[in-house]
């Protein structure tokens, strides 16, 4: 029931959203019958059908090519609708400075004088000796009304607005797509931490999460990550989650550039939520670790000065394959260095309780696209970079792919080199 209260809700906002690009685009930039205005109304109703086409494909077990028929328009017009619509909605601030200054620019000096300064009326007295000496009756008039702006005008102002947004949200949409495939940026981040010995001192760990292969995103962009993963010549390779969205059957191919990661001490692997969204989550560890990447379910291994822990993301309690902190961290040597690798940050109380050092961590994607960053921040605790709680450091990676739309605006995608440090060195 709620979910399908949710289904509707979305339905709604959809609707309405377009109903009102529908009136800044097309109703109030075209005469009523041309053909300018029907095509644009059909298309008012096409794109949302795509958007949603998009999200109902691969829930509904659609062939692979008809998923991605729907993904590239129907998400691309997802982003595109929200910047148009902000963009708009700025433009409702010039329209109205407009409609003021036309209405004051078309009442005339004298009324506005007369306005600001009104002459006292003549007394009663004096109008009628006037009228008795014989001179003309005066007849006071009203001041004139404002006229109402000229149609043309209108219509230069809503054109301007039109073209002026749609370009704005053209050029974001844009930038955004060229950001994602464009390939991960790499950051690099030095991690202290207290009980790491000097041994240990400058291990390198490459983080990449959110890689999200799916009907958009396929090789050839896995192939981006792994060359940027590899460039960093990292001493352990850390993927936390949201690797796929999709089976192995649809997605296996795009994954495959996934054997060639390289480091010293081998590449790992923990499920995220859309794992588990996918329906997936077991089988994808099982290809991981055909491709050579070893998964870690509420599992620990021991590095080189330090144990490092991986648990299975939180809403695989939904499929009885949830997160296990006392299986993963519960008989460790407490004097030992650990680091965990889980998928979201909210899942940082938990490592504090269990003591942990540094928590590896992605999913937020820094909120991928302005202003979506307010809401990925009102729903975790860090959106991405370092951070920490008590004695436990949480770093979270803005990811490596996309969901949705292939954009990102104000937070682009990064491979994160993770540097440990001993304060003994």
């Amino acid at each position: 029931m709620i979910f399908l209260l949710v289904v509707a809700t979305i339905f709604a906002l959809l609707g309405a959203v377009h109903w009102y690009l529908w009136r800044r685009l097309v109703r109030d930039t075209t005469s009523p019958g041309s053909g300018a205005r029907r095509t644009g109304t059909v298309l008012a109703v096409v794109l949302p059908l795509l958007i949603l086409g998009a999200f109902v494909a691969p829930r509904a077990g659609a062939p692979f090519p008809l998923q991605q028929l729907f993904a590239w328009p129907g998400y691309l017009w997802l982003a595109t609708v929200l910047y148009l619509t902000l963009a708009l909605l700025a433009g409702e601030v010039v329209r109205a400075v407009w409609l003021r200054v036309r209405a004051r620019e078309t009442v005339p000096e004298p009324v506005r004088e007369q306005i600001r300064e009104p002459e006292p009326a003549l007394a009663g007295a004096d109008a009628g000796a006037d009228a008795g000496a014989g001179g003309d009756t005066v007849v006071a008039s009203a001041p004139p009304a404002a006229a109402p702006a000229a149609p043309s005008r209108r219509l230069f102002v809503a054109r301007s607005v039109a073209v002026g947004a749609s370009a704005a949200a053209a050029a974001t949409v844009g930038y955004g797509t060229y950001s994602v495939l464009g390939g991960p940026r790499l950051k690099r981040v030095t991690v202290p931490l207290a009980k790491l010995p000097r041994a240990a001192h400058g291990f390198r760990i490459a983080v990449v999460s959110d890689i999200h292969l799916g009907p958009i995103l396929g090789r050839a962009h896995t192939q981006r990550v792994v060359d940027t993963v590899n460039r960093t010549n990292p001493d352990l390779i850390a993927i936390v989650g949201d690797l796929v969205d999709g089976s192995v059957a649809d997605l296996g191919p795009a994954a495959e550039p996934l054997r060639a990661l390289t480091a010293r001490h081998g590449a790992y692997f923990v499920t995220g939520n859309h794992e588990y969204i996918s329906g997936a989550a077991h089988e994808w560890v099982d290809h991981v670790r055909e491709l050579g990447v070893h998964p870690l379910e509420n599992a620990r291994v021991e590095m080189p000065g330090f144990d490092l822990a991986g648990v299975n993301d939180i809403s695989g309690e939904n499929h009885a394959d949830g997160p296990d902190y006392d299986r993963a961290l519960g008989d460790r040597d407490p004097a030992r260095a650990s680091v965990l690798l889980a998928h979201q940050p909210v899942m940082i109380h938990e490592a504090v309780r269990h003591g942990v050092d540094l928590q590896l961590s992605g999913h937020t994607h820094g909120g991928q696209m302005w202003p979506v960053n307010y809401i990925a921040a009102a729903a975790n605790p860090t959106v991405a970079g370092l951070d920490r709680y008590g004695d436990t450091q949480l770093y979270v990676s803005r990811g490596a792919g996309a969901w949705g739309p292939p954009v990102r605006v104000g937070a682009p995608p990064d491979v994160t080199l993770v540097q440990l440090a001993s304060r003994q060195a």
